[in-house]
């Protein structure tokens, strides 16, 4: 049996370990795969392990031994989910690792505006509190959340696990949830709330919505946290609602294209904070990854797939 691992690196940049994927075959495990590399690489292995490596109607046409994908995150949108099903491959995913940790990035982004610790933490460094002539100064807007209104888009496990803990602060929750909640109390979660977290799928019908038509339905001074997909975002327009102030801070771990490009409107916008993508990344969330992936393809060889999509 072999199996391949076409891009392990995220996941594993040595601290964790391949041995109960070691122990199930003849195992390759690859930092990194160019796109030129991808059939190559795979060969004639049946159980192949991607995170964010595409395996495409090509890839499967012209490695017919594929019978397992097993993707090492949440999202599957890098697999041709159609043909998998067409030539029966089974397809799993990682569910539910990362609640605690995308819901603790969420708070991270946020306080870090609301307390003003990026902006006091390195003046102090430059010697500015020494030589200030009170005990105390503010850079920037210091925000209490208490009593604050927080709207959630999305009402899945992490969208909940926000919720709870917005309530430990003192805050008015609004949830929303496309699938589940009419138009109009979407309508009233944007007027209302003075942050919106996303916490929803990306796809085709809400792409880019997150918008100047959106936005201007919001309060004026609203705060945007998106630790969800980066294409749920009009990242050109919410650029431009930063520089207005309409929008008073957007904090992300997610930008439409990853690694973002270097005129991505964002890059520059004021009142910004992006992270490189890391909410789901701790080595406890990773940990559970792994063994759930691992947990995934035994499961396939053992004729009992778990977790498939």
């Amino acid at each position: 049996m072999k199996i391949v691992v076409l891009d392990g690196y995220a996941l594993n940049p040595g601290d964790l370990s391949w041995e109960r994927f070691e122990a199930l075959g003849e195992l390759t495990v690859y930092d990194r795969t160019p796109r030129e590399l991808i059939i190559e690489r795979i060969g004639d292995a049946e159980l192949v392990i991607t995170n964010k490596t595409p395996i495409g109607k090509d890839i499967f046409e012209a490695c017919p031994s594929i019978g397992y994908v097993g993707v090492l995150a949440t999202g599957y949108n890098v697999v041709d989910i159609a043909e998998a099903h067409r030539l029966g491959v089974t397809v799993t995913n990682i569910p539910a690792y990362s609640t605690n940790t995308v819901a603790q990035h969420v708070f991270a982004l946020l306080l870090d505006y609301c307390c003003g610790i990026g902006a006091h933490a390195p003046t102090v460094r430059a010697g500015e509190w020494s030589r200030c002539a009170d005990f105390t100064y503010r850079k920037s807007p210091l925000i209490e959340l208490v009593g604050k209104t927080m709207g959630i888009i999305g009402n899945g496990l992490i969208g909940k696990r926000v919720a709870e803990i917005a309530r430990v602060f003192g805050m008015n929750v609004i949830t929303y949830s496309p699938s589940q909640n009419p138009p109009s109390e979407l309508e009233y979660l944007l007027a209302n709330s003075d942050v919106i977290s996303l916490h929803c799928p990306l796809k085709a019908d809400n792409a880019g919505f997150i918008c100047k038509s959106t936005i201007a339905k919001m309060k004026d001074g609203v705060i945007i946290i998106n630790t969800a997909r980066g294409g749920l975002i009009n990242e050109c327009e919410l650029s431009e609602a930063l520089e207005s102030g309409k929008v008073a801070f957007f904090g992300a771990d997610v930008l439409s294209t990853e690694p973002p490009a270097d005129d991505n409107p964002l890059m520059s916008a004021k009142n910004c904070v992006i992270t490189p993508h890391i909410a789901w990344a701790p080595l406890e969330a990773r940990m559970r990854l792994m063994n759930i992936a691992a947990d995934n393809a035994e499961a396939y060889l053992n004729g009992q797939a778990i977790n498939k999509v």
